[in-house]
């Protein structure tokens, strides 16, 4: 199946494309990039396709049956749809888009083309997550009342002053680029339950003074820009009720607390479980003699992004629809916006 790479920064490279490769069924004709060196660089890096920096060419190829989407968020909409109404099939990275309205969209349009329309929430192809889907639908954890999301770093703004870090570009700051993942990961372990209702809060202050922001490393520093702009969110905190568990979330890309803790805690009344995000779980419970219990499952972790776009070839050829499919995402993507709403009316949003 030939396939084109649409955006060829750090995400390409670190997962779509080395997935791609490795796929027997997938071929990659076309790596595209509007700055030429990167499509170019592909192109020697990987030994096959073509360098272009239109994707509008990659569009009017017959030939091609798929894209891949690793652009900036504010072009996700308008590359998905182009791709989908010229007939291609769409892995499109995560956020699906900077707003509902744009999820929407694109919701629209794939509901109208009927082409496949999967975003990158990757860690529904992740091994524990997947085994914790499994703990939760068998009953192990009993009732799940309260689900408690936790991504705190440091000092981890990406790339200060430049697309992460704008709004325009980005649709949002450490909500959006990271709690999409986390948000996903409950919702998808305990069956995409509806949203009810959702209060939150954002802050946007240790990165507003960009030359005088300290750290130690930070992801994406090659976009860095010290006269750019910086008004997304760096920590947010939010409660959600929905028809399953209430949710608890506190997160920050930046905070002036030394300690990381990136972490989902499900709790029911017959057991629980912490997840260490990108690793193992723990298990805690009592046994038949009312002793408590816990325990971490050892198990191979297989390559969630490997599994990601193995699963976007196949459904491409069987028809089926993957749990990371736009229809399951935009209930994320609304209650995301529902949180920003919040936090800019300062009161709860009722969906």
């Amino acid at each position: 199946m030939k396939v084109a790479v649409i955006g060829c920064g750090t995400i390409a490279n670190a997962a779509h494309i080395p997935a791609y490769m490795k796929n027997p069924d997938a071929e990659i004709k076309y790596f595209c990039d509007i700055i030429p060196e990167r499509a170019e660089n592909a192109v020697k890096q990987y030994g096959c396709g073509v360098a272009v920096t239109d994707y509008r060419d990659v569009l009017k190829d017959p030939e091609v049956a798929a894209v891949s989407i690793c652009t900036p968020n504010n072009v996700h909409p308008t590359i998905a749809i182009d791709a989908m109404r010229a007939g291609k099939h769409v892995l499109c990275e995560k956020p699906a888009a900077r707003t509902w309205a744009e999820v929407q969209e694109m919701l629209n349009v794939q509901r109208e083309t009927g082409m496949t329309l999967n975003i990158g929430v990757v860690n529904r192809f992740n091994d524990s997550v997947r085994k914790i889907k499994q703990y939760i639908d068998a009953g192990k954890l009993g009732d799940v009342y309260h689900v408690y999301v936790s991504f705190r770093a440091h000092r981890s703004i990406p790339g200060l002053g430049g697309a992460f870090t704008t709004k325009a570009i980005a649709g949002g700051g450490a909500l959006i680029d990271w709690g999409v993942h986390y948000l996903d990961i409950v919702m998808y372990c305990t069956g995409d339950p509806k949203t009810k209702t959702v209060s939150g809060e954002t802050f946007c202050k240790l990165g507003r003074d960009i030359p005088h922001y300290a750290y130690t490393n930070m992801w994406s520093e090659i976009t860095k820009d010290e006269n750019g702009t910086y008004d997304v969110d760096d920590s947010i905190t939010a409660l959600i009720r929905t028809e399953g568990p209430v949710i608890t979330v506190h997160g920050a890309w930046a905070q002036n607390i030394g300690v990381k803790e990136t972490y989902i805690d499900f709790m029911g009344d017959k057991g629980g479980i912490r997840l260490d995000y990108g690793g193992k779980f723990t298990y805690y419970s009592v046994d038949e003699n009312n002793d408590l219990i816990s325990y971490q499952p050892q198990f191979n972790m297989s390559n969630m992004f490997e599994n990601e776009i193995n699963a976007f070839i196949d459904c491409i050829r069987t028809g089926e629809k993957l749990p990371s499919h736009i229809e399951t995402v935009a209930i994320t993507a609304r209650m995301m916006q529902a949180i920003y709403d919040s936090a800019e009316k300062h009161e709860e949003i009722k969906l």
